[in-house]
């Protein structure tokens, strides 16, 4: 069985549960989940993963959280070369900019995202975005498999 980290930063407990709910679905699919806000997690372990999901809500004018995910993302992204990673995240206003230009960032490093484009949720999940969820966590046990 191989471990997936799922990594997150989380303002108001919304993008924490989607993350659970990313897990959800890791183990649904016979993998083990391991689930972390970002202060916990540990850049080298990531890089030497093959699949790992990363998730952060919008802020400010739709970017990362800047003390910890931006700082964190700075420290990784120059080891994620081939690697498949999930990306999720909420909102409360805006389009969505913020994660497209996660995603563009992912893929200029030379990673792929998994499903081609993150996950927003506007708020707090609903069932829909809690499936979307765990299909991504049943997706990132397929890429380690």
């Amino acid at each position: 069985m191989v471990q997936i980290s799922i990594v997150y930063w989380s303002g108001t407990g919304n993008t924490e549960l989607m993350a659970q709910k990313v897990a959800e679905g890791v183990r649904e699919a016979g993998q083990e989940a391991v689930v972390l806000s970002v202060d916990l997690a540990d850049v080298s372990e990531l890089k030497k993963a093959r699949a790992f999901a990363l998730g952060c809500p919008s802020m400010g004018a739709e970017q990362l959280e800047e003390t910890q995910m931006e700082l964190f993302m700075c420290d990784l992204e120059n080891g994620i070369g081939g690697k498949q990673i999930g990306l999720f995240g909420s909102f409360g206003w805006g389009g969505g900019e913020w994660m497209r230009d996660w995603e563009e960032r992912v893929r200029n490093a030379g990673a792929s995202v998994v499903g081609e484009e993150g996950i927003i949720v506007n708020g707090a999940p609903d069932e829909e975005a809690e499936e979307k969820c765990k299909e991504l966590g049943r997706a990132l046990a397929v890429a380690v498999s």
